[in-house]
């Protein structure tokens, strides 16, 4: 075996092995297995955003899935880990006797399978979400995983219940040629021929260009409806693609034409632009030139269109026989020039989005500076360790490993593990998933790590007034996943059963909204950790989260449920009393007021403790009722009033933000009158 694949291998398992111990799951390698092989296969664009558990059953198996946007196409995932390094060869029966226990659970599911299983489990889900998209599917692709080495070809099954089968197999050589050659996904090689016909086409007047070729050119809507089948969202440049599902839904006035005027398609569309590395060129009979082969298309403005084309064609049986659209191909002749030309390409195609599709990508100077900033920042050292180190902000995959390859010595390798720690690497998905999470977007972080990624992304985009990342906003981003890494283990603590990344950000965006962001973060950057008391909310909240989610409307499906925005709006509602100690911990406007003046915190304090307790009780239950507080100053109003009966002295932090309820209760017209203050 060559040297690099074992050294790729190498790594590979350690990954597994670092993640599993980061979460606390040594015992579920193979679903880390799992989710690092779904992250290296959203990378190269194989797939989108995916679900990791495994579930077996008699003659069943799955270790993952991924819906399609519309819901009519499947990708279920099985997973071989062996944790054998030099990796081992796959016997082609056991190959063939996972994708067979694939095909069991599929066949199961479509029969009823979720009437026998426990209903909150995310195989309840699967189950029951594909039994009640039967009639719709379209398609099966199932996507057989392994760290050994096996052999491509497999005998696919035609179809189950009139549902194509497709089975691609994911060895680790396969994955470390897709990961070595540089290119972020495997090129898509296209016959025209096989779909059809070869694409009359009308090239650019030749002239010395070194950069690139242009050609015009009319595709069949049918054309574009059996290429978009057999390779779906892989023809559509991620850039676009993100930005369509961020923010756009399928234009119905695309889908009225194709439907009732599809002769008129040509006119009113306004058609795609393509880029190929590389083109095939035929003569046709009358002397002009056709399109036989691309390499490598890519969709990069017309993804709607194209999308639009194809669910016509499948879910509403449109004619494709008068059907035309317009394209403009060009095919990029410097590779080197690639990056460069194709992103401009993009944005110039799309600028009636407003959003520059640039800026989707992991290259936008936000992401280069928390890189910057990550290779620059030392973390506090730990109690008891002097040491410091850095949270290493991965902006692409790969760079830790190819920064570690740097170092030339066992002792410099050494090195560079103990100042940049593998549970301290975070990627640009993990970013905005902290960020997410903390802006109590919970919904949204719910849908998946790139969908989540786009929705960032494109928030991000509409603040570009906002300065660029410094060091204080890295701090307090590191301080977030200090938060949310250790919310992941409290919750896996808890033994719920399954949902955890859910109940993490909903938990988390409960607090968030509950304290109005108040925890203290700074204190989480300075001790790299959180309170004892933080860790008691958290628990506390995490139950409601729980409940709130499993219990979704009508008993539907918990992971589409908590992907709503309702189940946000209802859970925000959520009255949960705080532990008292946590209002010690909060801060005023994030900024510590403990070095006020002694004499200034003295008279507050009075003020506060001169206010009987039934007057905060009853402040307490009027904002109940009339929801005018938020529910943490509610909560500490009751807090308060507990305090003060039982002659206990408020502190500072606690008069701080009693002395803003009193403001706030002002404002909307709560009077105060001189009976409730003691003397």
């Amino acid at each position: 075996m060559a040297k690099n694949i074992l050294e790729f291998a190498q790594d590979f398992q350690q990954e597994i092995i670092s993640l599993s111990e980061m979460e606390g799951e040594e015992n579920f390698r193979e679903d880390q297995f799992t989710r690092l092989f779904m992250d290296y296969l959203t990378d190269f664009e194989e797939i989108e955003d995916s679900d990791v558990f495994s579930y077996r059953g008699r003659g069943m198996q799955i270790n993952g899935y991924s819906f399609s946007e519309e819901l009519d196409q499947i990708v279920l995932f099985v997973a071989n880990y062996s944790a054998s390094c030099p990796p081992e060869s796959v016997r082609k029966s056991d190959l063939d006797a996972a994708i067979k226990r694939c095909i069991g659970f599929f066949k199961r599911a479509l029969g009823g399978l979720h009437t026998s299983l426990e209903e909150a489990s995310p195989v309840f889900d699967l189950a029951m979400q594909l039994f009640e998209t039967k009639e719709i599917l379209t398609e099966l692709k199932i996507v057989y995983m392994t760290d050994g080495l096996a052999k491509s070809e497999v005998a696919n099954e035609v179809s189950v219940n009139g549902i194509p089968i497709k089975v691609h197999v994911w060895d680790i050589e396969r994955l470390y040629r897709s990961w070595s050659s540089g290119q972020k996904r495997e090129a898509i090689e296209i016959d025209f021929t096989e779909h059809g016909q070869a694409i009359p086409c009308l090239p650019m007047p030749v002239e010395e260009n070194s950069d690139y070729m242009t050609y015009l050119a009319i595709f069949p809507g049918q054309v574009l409806v059996s290429i978009y089948g057999q390779y779906g969202p892989r023809l559509l440049e991620r850039n676009v693609r993100s930005f369509l599902q961020a923010r756009g839904n399928v234009n119905k006035g695309i889908r009225s034409t194709i439907r009732y005027e599809p002769h008129m398609f040509l006119a009113y569309n306004n058609g795609l632009s393509a880029v190929a590395e590389n083109i095939e060129l035929i003569a046709l009979d009358n002397g002009t030139k056709a399109i036989k082969a691309v390499k490598d298309l890519q969709i990069v403005n017309g993804g709607q269109t194209t999308a639009s084309i194809y669910h016509a064609y499948r879910k509403d049986k449109a004619d494709m026989n008068n059907l035309f659209v317009q394209v403009k191909l060009t095919v990029i002749l410097n590779s080197s020039k690639i990056d460069e030309i194709v992103p401009r390409i993009s944005e110039y195609a799309n600028n009636q989005n407003k959003i520059q599709t640039a800026d989707f990508s992991a290259n936008d100077p936000f992401h280069r500076k928390v890189e910057e900033l990550s290779r620059t920042i030392w973390a506090p050292a730990t109690s008891g360790v002097q040491r410091q180190t850095r949270w290493f902000y991965e902006r692409a995959r790969g760079q830790y490993m190819d920064e570690k390859g740097r170092a030339s010595t066992p002792a410099q390798k050494k090195q560079f593990d103990l100042t940049h720690p593998k549970h301290q690497l975070f990627t640009k998905t993990d970013l905005a998933k902290y960020e997410n999470t903390w802006n109590q977007l919970p919904h949204i972080v719910s849908r998946g790590a790139q969908k989540n990624f786009n929705e960032f992304t494109v928030i991000n985009n509409e603040q570009k007034t906002s300065p660029l990342p410094d060091q204080n906003y890295f701090e307090r981003l590191v301080a977030k996943a200090i938060l949310f890494r250790r919310t992941e283990k409290l919750v896996q603590g808890q033994k719920y059963g399954g949902y955890r990344a859910n109940i993490v950000t909903y938990t988390l965006a409960w607090l968030a909204h509950a304290t109005q962001k108040k925890i203290d973060i700074h204190k989480i950057w300075k001790e790299q950790d959180i309170s004892p008391t933080l860790e008691k909310a958290i628990i506390h909240v995490s139950g409601f989260a729980h409940r709130h989610i499993i219990n979704a409307p009508g008993n539907g499906n918990v992971t589409e449920w908590c992907k709503k925005a309702e189940c946000w709006k209802s859970f925000e509602k959520c009255e949960i009393e705080l532990p008292d100690e946590l209002f010690e911990e909060l801060v005023e406007f994030e900024q510590d007021r403990e070095n006020d003046d002694d004499s200034e915190q003295l008279r507050l304090i009075d003020k506060i403790k001169g206010i009987n307790s039934q007057t905060w009780f009853d402040i307490a239950a009027w904002s109940k009722e009339t929801n005018n507080l938020l529910p943490w100053q509610r909560s500490l109003a009751f807090s308060l009033g507990k305090i003060v009966r039982q002659g206990i002295t408020p502190s500072i932090k606690q008069a701080i933000h009693a002395e803003k309820i009193l403001s706030d209760l002002d404002e909307v017209g709560y009077f105060l009158d001189d009976q409730r203050v003691t003397s």
